[in-house]
């Protein structure tokens, strides 16, 4: 019988570092752009953590949640054949037996009526917004089957973070967190080529898609470094726009240097090291980079 952990397993809970920091960041941009309207209006300001914006903040945190579940779940019943054939994916739990087929659609089933059920709970737009939401992260693992651009599929589906979360807050759209969900889109989108230079040669002999499976490990990496350029630049615009201080551009330092260091540690002859470029390097990068933008904001 699945347990709770096998779930989680599932799910890859752990890949929660990715998107979580940066919706954090779009949440107190939200509430940062409230306490500058208040002060303008000459109202009252609300207190970061006040009762009604810690409820808001666990109804967001349920958002990320229960989409990401959705998402990783849908993932995993939708390539279940293809995961038995791949050796790097046969130990994964539907393959091996230990979650079946429909076991893991009824969590993506519920896990995507609780995220509506959030959204709804938080304001209007977020409900009527929810189901694009679930189309863009739920669509996402039908890419690689007809299409090598999936891997930017991905990076819109985790960039909805930053920007969900303004939303949630405000209930308007703003170019601040945009250009966070920008920074995530390419940033996503490079680490997910490094991760997928794994399955060359298996997507080319199963007529799958990917940046690796269509130009080879040495020019995927070359486009990797490219999306990771983009988002470079988008860190950088987004802390002149915000005019951020200093504290966000140590932050932003440790991002790049962390975007740097995974490229300088995979290389087209050597795999060895891609486990931790894509999931220690990126790790460090999303939440360092999220703390000393929210202390900015704060401060």
């Amino acid at each position: 019988m699945a347990t709770f952990k096998n779930y989680l397993s599932l799910i890859k809970f752990s890949h929660t570092i990715f998107a979580l920091p940066f919706a954090l960041i779009g949440f107190f941009l939200g509430l940062s752009k409230q306490n500058i309207e208040s002060q303008l209006l000459n109202q009252a300001q609300e207190p970061f953590f006040s009762s009604h914006n810690m409820l808001l903040f666990l109804f967001v945190l349920g958002c990320m949640v229960t989409a990401r579940s959705a998402a990783m779940a849908f993932n995993r019943y939708l390539d279940r054949h293809i995961d038995a054939l791949n050796p790097r994916t046969a130990i994964r739990e539907i393959p091996k037996g230990i979650i079946k087929p429909n076991q893991a659609l009824f969590f993506t089933i519920l896990s995507s009526i609780l995220f509506v059920v959030f959204a709804a709970l938080i304001n209007k737009i977020c409900f009527y917004l929810s189901p694009i939401a679930l189309l863009v992260v739920l669509g996402y693992s039908y890419t690689k089957r007809f299409t090598p651009f999936c891997h930017l599929i991905l990076g819109i589906g985790l960039s909805l973070a930053p920007i969900g979360a303004f939303l949630a807050v405000t209930g308007v759209f703003n170019l601040m967190p945009l250009l966070f969900s920008f920074t995530v889109i390419f940033w996503v989108s490079g680490f997910d080529i490094i991760y997928a230079l794994q399955d060359e040669d298996f997507d080319q002999s199963n007529k799958l898609y990917s940046i690796p499976a269509w130009l080879g490990k040495a020019k995927a990496l070359r486009v990797s470094e490219l999306l990771h350029l983009i988002a470079g630049i988008f860190v950088l615009m987004a802390g002149i726009y915000g005019n951020f201080s200093f504290i966000y551009w140590i932050g932003a330092s440790i991002f790049s240097g962390m975007l740097i260091y995974q490229h300088s540690i995979v290389k087209p002859n050597d795999l060895s090291k891609v486990n931790i470029a894509f999931m220690t390097a990126n790790g460090i990068a999303s939440i360092v980079f999220a703390s000393f933008v929210i202390l900015d904001i704060f401060i």
